[in-house]
């Protein structure tokens, strides 16, 4: 087990006085059977009352309007939590007895379907589908499916934009977890297998000294169904570790990003973001 303290701003200056901005931040882990959230709270400059509220996905939430004119707005969210490695484990279920799982669950079928940020690239269809005929079991097909997705993509900065499609990365061959995240999930659901999009932190360093303090981001990773969920992380190639803290499960980028608002004001505002993890223990 380790624990990790994070803490992640986010900022804007706008060109101008803002009149009103209204938010939804989704930065805050919550507890699950391999995370306990030791502590969490998060801090906003201009101050404002904040309304937390989990939602349909299971993310928390922390909404908050500013209405008084500010020409800048500064959020920030501090969390102390304990994480356990969640190893991989291969369920034996056949491919028509996912079949069957999928469609009696909601959490199952709402995680088949494509989206226009999810949706395959023709390469990536014919890939998936060759691996999964190799597989007699589709938890055997995802875990092969994520790491020739991740081996075929190349982490690269400035390729791709936050509104990116899976199929643009792809035509790329580089892009950043949202956009190896996105190809592995639509990958997924073209052979079946339910998969959804996890967002979250990962420190960069497994062998980080005590109380040093990391320069880290956001993180994204997936899950699939294939029996019970399991997670994967195609961008690095790795189980789910005592490295990655989760935050938010969606269908994708969409239903989970860290910041999501309005506001009235300046056309144009800059923005600046840090992420700092520190091993504690």
């Amino acid at each position: 087990m380790r624990r990790l303290r994070i803490e992640h701003t986010t900022g804007f200056t706008y060109q101008g006085a803002v009149g009103a901005s209204y938010n939804e931040a989704r930065m805050l882990p919550s507890s699950t059977d391999t995370q306990f959230v030791l502590s969490s709270q998060l801090d906003i400059e201009p101050s404002t009352s904040v309304n937390y509220y989990v939602d349909y996905f299971g993310t928390r939430v922390a909404a908050f309007d500013v209405l008084a004119g500010h020409a800048a707005l500064e959020i920030t969210a501090r969390s102390l939590v304990e994480v356990r490695r969640r190893p991989l484990e291969f369920s034996d279920l056949t491919w028509d007895r996912l079949a069957a799982a999928s469609a009696r669950s909601i959490a199952t079928v709402e995680m088949l379907g494509t989206s226009p940020r999810t949706a395959a690239h023709p390469e990536v269809v014919e890939i998936a589908r060759s691996i999964a005929a190799q597989h007699d079991t589709p938890a055997r097909a995802a875990h092969a499916i994520a790491v020739a997705i991740g081996e075929a993509v190349e982490y690269v900065h400035g390729i791709t934009g936050v509104h990116s499609t899976a199929a643009e990365a792809w035509t790329e061959r580089k892009g950043v977890c949202q956009d190896i995240t996105h190809i592995t999930l639509g990958a997924l659901r073209e052979v079946g297998i339910p998969a959804r999009y996890v967002s979250g932190y990962l420190h960069p360093n497994d062998h980080a000294e005590v109380g040093a303090p990391t320069m880290g981001e956001s993180h994204a990773w997936v899950e699939w169904f294939a029996g019970d969920w399991q997670g994967f992380d195609p961008t690095n190639g790795i189980e789910i570790g005592d490295r990655h803290v989760l935050v938010g499960r969606g269908r994708d980028y969409n239903d989970v990003p860290p910041l999501r608002g309005v506001y009235a004001g300046p056309h144009k505002g800059d923005l600046h973001v840090q992420v700092l993890i520190t091993r504690e223990a």
